[in-house]
């Protein structure tokens, strides 16, 4: 057997494990439809770039607050929070963005044009155009400051959870091959990402079905490469850049971060705080990435009195004097 012929047969047989693996390991083997969909709790919307699953709740007449996710678990990871605001009154809207959750995977590239655009075409559609309060967590506190920067006269104020506050390496240049790349990386990582996700929590225990919810979302096609295009989209921001925007807006802002976050280190905070000097700084005890959730007796008294007093505030800002 001549060399050439014998690289052919290694290469080929090479080939096709990686395609045999592949299609054991890739999770996504169903297609995100109506049928589908109509398992899902809350509601849908067509908006321009794909159908958005979302969900409001609260007393209509309440003061309205949207949540942002972070950066691949969906809208669910707000039903605490979502609980105690619409209990205190709140008018709470949240949504999964493309690519997670029950939302459409469109096939374009995750930057945060496309998130910007999703929440700004979701607000209009629900007839929001007044000012309304924006919470980010994660990777939604870049969304939220983008949304916040770009468009501040609907923003009466902002509150990031633990937010990304550095553009993230991009992928290693293996999954980033034509072809290759993507296979890798659903081979690769994709499956190993609901386990992950218990290392957002100080005490994962308290989260049993954690990682099986998560999950549910995996199946569907299109999940991995809406991630992996977004890592690619992140990891080109000036993440300083649209904190700084924010800062220059003068919009209230809340920042709140897990002192024992292993996503995003609360050292940290001092990029943002920088780009926001007038942020509102709340270090949480024995809490990781999600402290609205781990220490939501703490945070949630927070959140609260932070939006009633910002809407004291714009309320008194446009009140009209008294002739």
């Amino acid at each position: 057997m001549t060399v050439g012929r014998a690289s052919r047969l290694i290469i080929a047989v090479v080939v096709a494990a990686l395609v045999v693996t592949y299609r054991s390991r890739n999770p996504e083997r169903l297609t995100l439809d109506d049928a589908e969909r109509q398992r899902a709790p809350g509601q849908f919307m067509q908006l321009g770039d794909g159908m958005t699953h979302y969900s409001v709740s609260g007393p209509e007449d309440g003061q309205r607050v949207v949540l942002v996710h972070g950066f691949s678990v969906p809208f669910y990871i707000w039903d605490s929070t979502t609980t105690a605001l619409t209990a205190a009154g709140f008018r709470v809207a949240r949504y999964d963005t493309f690519g997670r959750g029950f939302s459409d995977r469109p096939d374009v590239p995750y930057t945060l044009d496309l998130f910007d655009r999703q929440l700004q075409q979701l607000l209009d559609s629900l007839g929001w155009r007044e000012p309304v309060d924006v919470v980010g967590l994660s990777m939604g506190g870049v969304v939220s400051g983008t949304f916040a920067g770009r468009h501040a006269e609907r923003v009466r104020s902002l509150v990031l959870v633990d937010p990304v506050a550095a553009a993230p390496e991009p992928a290693p240049a293996m999954f980033r091959f034509p072809l290759f790349g993507p296979m890798l990386w659903q081979t690769l990582v994709v499956p190993t990402m609901a386990d992950g996700q218990l290392s957002d929590f100080v005490e994962p225990a308290r989260w049993p079905d954690w990682t099986a919810r998560y999950r549910d979302q995996m199946q569907y096609r299109g999940f991995g490469r809406a991630l992996r295009s977004s890592l690619t989209g992140l990891s080109t921001v000036a993440v300083d850049s649209v904190y700084g925007r924010v800062g220059s807006s003068g919009i209230p802002v809340l920042l709140i971060w897990g002192k024992e976050d292993k996503t995003v280190p609360i050292e940290q905070a001092e990029i943002v705080r920088r780009a926001i000097p007038i942020a509102q700084y709340h270090p949480i005890d024995s809490a990781g990435h999600l402290p609205h959730m781990e220490r939501g007796e703490v945070v949630n008294p927070l959140l609260i009195d932070f939006l009633r007093s910002a809407h004291r505030k714009d309320s008194t800002a446009t009140a009209t004097p008294a002739s």
